[in-house]
């Protein structure tokens, strides 16, 4: 992930959705003052409680973000109706219902075919579910979102996240950069993640530590741009400003469990000041807890050669 710069987070289970079916259906067929009177208090209770909706982890996945909010003064009881489908169509996504997504979507499209946060759900909708076909047609979805709506910052955001997966990482860093250099919106620093990690996949490293730079200006709690900083301030051997920024992040993350990815960082920077007894503690901890992760495969090819650069 509403006003214009908002996200939703939609935790509604089955039954909250079903009770709202019989009187989506109700409003479709009333009078257009009672349909537009009707539809927006749905839509206030099914939009309550927005919030920034980008959903990261430790690991690498990008997050999509979701939005309803109006595009325009088009005819607002069709759009009312269009965003409250669009809204369903994300708590389906949510549960991996995505044949019942769609349907919300197509109806969606009939009430309002210009309201581009519908495109943009479709798109996240057909990436998520991965077929080759589908992934051909989701691009023209997030074209057409933006398209319709070029402000829309949430659309560059996924459209950048679905170019990353197809691995065309030139053009998602653009769509990024777009996202992330839109002040006020609430998805911005999710977006200057995003762009700092796609240009680490282009081997840009400068560009993807002013990137992380940017969003620890905009949000000195991200968690991602702490992580990916430590390990490029290593490659430049400045462990003094790593180690400060590493103490940061296990502050950040104090009370979630310390990832094999962190206990590595550390072992590094242990390893860079010469301190074997903090780098034997956390080595244990990693080969204890995470025998089978990639970072322990990193640790001991390192401990049978430590003279090797870390890799």
């Amino acid at each position: 992930m509403m006003t214009s710069k908002d996200s939703c987070q939609f935790k509604y289970q089955k039954p909250f959705l079903s009770a709202f079916k019989p009187l989506i259906s109700a409003i479709e067929s009333l009078a257009t003052p009672k349909r537009m009177l009707l539809a927006s208090a749905l839509a206030g209770l099914l939009l309550s409680g927005c919030q920034s909706t980008t959903t990261n982890d430790l690991k690498g996945s990008t997050p999509y973000q979701t939005s309803t909010r109006p595009t325009s003064d088009r005819n607002l009881d069709q759009q009312e109706i269009a965003r409250v489908r669009t809204s369903l169509a994300a708590q389906y996504i949510r549960k991996n219902e995505l044949d019942t997504a769609q349907r919300q979507l197509e109806k969606a499209f009939a009430a309002d075919s210009r309201y581009a946060p519908a495109y943009d759900m479709m798109g996240v909708l057909l990436q998520q579910e991965g077929s080759r076909i589908n992934l051909e047609k989701a691009d023209q979805y997030f074209k057409k979102a933006i398209a319709l709506d070029k402000d829309f910052e949430q659309a560059h955001n996924n459209y950048g996240v679905y170019l990353s997966q197809m691995k065309r990482y030139k053009e998602a860093a653009a769509q990024f950069e777009i996202a992330g250099a839109a002040l006020g919106y609430e998805g911005r620093i999710g977006a200057l993640e995003n762009l700092g990690r796609t240009y680490l996949q282009l081997d840009d490293h400068p560009a993807a530590a002013k990137a992380f730079l940017r969003a620890l200006d905009g949000n000195r709690n991200s968690i991602i741009a702490h992580i990916e900083l430590v390990d490029l301030l290593l490659e430049q051997q400045r462990v003094q400003q790593a180690q400060r920024l590493y103490d940061e992040t296990l502050i950040l993350v104090q009370g979630q469990g310390i990832s094999p990815r962190l206990l590595l960082q550390g072992i590094k920077i242990a390893a860079a000041q010469n301190n074997k007894t903090t780098r034997q503690q956390l080595a244990q901890q990693l080969l204890s807890a995470y025998p089978l992760s990639d970072e322990a495969k990193q640790l001991k090819t390192w401990l049978n050669n430590p003279e090797a650069p870390w890799k």
